[in-house]
């Protein structure tokens, strides 16, 4: 069985809600590696929170640190030694959707960045972007570093209100294909998380992977 990684074009874009979105309708397990932040709920919390899906489907972090920054600065505070090698993706029965620390090219130590895992990972990755101004050069930027390293990007994610011409010239010059777009939900829940993939993502374009 096998899964995909999310990542964004910076934080607090909406990848947890996406990550949330595919773990319900795709029937997979949720995993977070890295967790920094935990002083409202961890996202694996905000994942089970947010579907209703029972705690199996949540599996708990490699490495928890309690500052919302950089895992590399947020380990340096908790006085946490992070070691690469041991941030491993566990087996699961159910496809693993696995929620990256920010973006492509975050830190997670002084010498290894995010996209560095994403490698030894060897899943499909999955881009959330933003709708709005300062999308285009964000996300043809983290697609360029991506396929730089090699990664295997499945598509792009938009998260926010529809902007057609934005997410065809970002498809266009960026080669990639659309997965979806996750507006502004007013309440996050199963119901809406469901109504929205069925409108506005394909089943089939995620299938190829699982």
């Amino acid at each position: 069985m096998q899964g995909f990684i999310i990542t964004g074009t910076d934080t607090d874009i909406g990848k947890t809600v996406v990550a949330a979105m595919l773990t319900l309708v795709l029937e997979g397990v949720y995993f977070k590696p890295i967790q920094s932040g935990t002083a409202a709920e961890t996202d694996a919390q905000a994942v089970l929170r947010m579907t209703g899906l029972p705690k199996d489907r949540a599996l708990p972090s490699a490495v928890t640190l309690s500052q919302p920054l950089s895992p590399h600065r947020a380990a340096e505070l908790d006085g946490v030694k992070i070691d690469p090698d041991d941030l491993k993706l566990p087996p699961a029965k159910h496809p693993l959707i696995v929620e990256g620390a920010g973006g492509l090219l975050v830190p997670v130590t002084r010498t290894v960045l995010q996209a560095d895992l994403f490698k030894t990972w060897n899943f499909p990755l999955i881009l959330c972007a933003r709708t709005g101004l300062g999308t285009i050069n964000h996300t043809l930027l983290s697609l360029e570093a991506a396929r730089a390293r090699k990664l295997d990007v499945l598509g792009v994610v938009f998260v926010g209100d529809d902007n057609p011409d934005t997410i065809r010239t970002i498809a266009e010059m960026g080669k990639i294909k659309v997965l979806g777009r996750l507006p502004m939900l007013d309440t996050i829940n199963a119901d809406s998380l469901a109504s929205i993939f069925s409108q506005h993502f394909n089943r089939e374009d995620f299938g190829v992977c699982l």
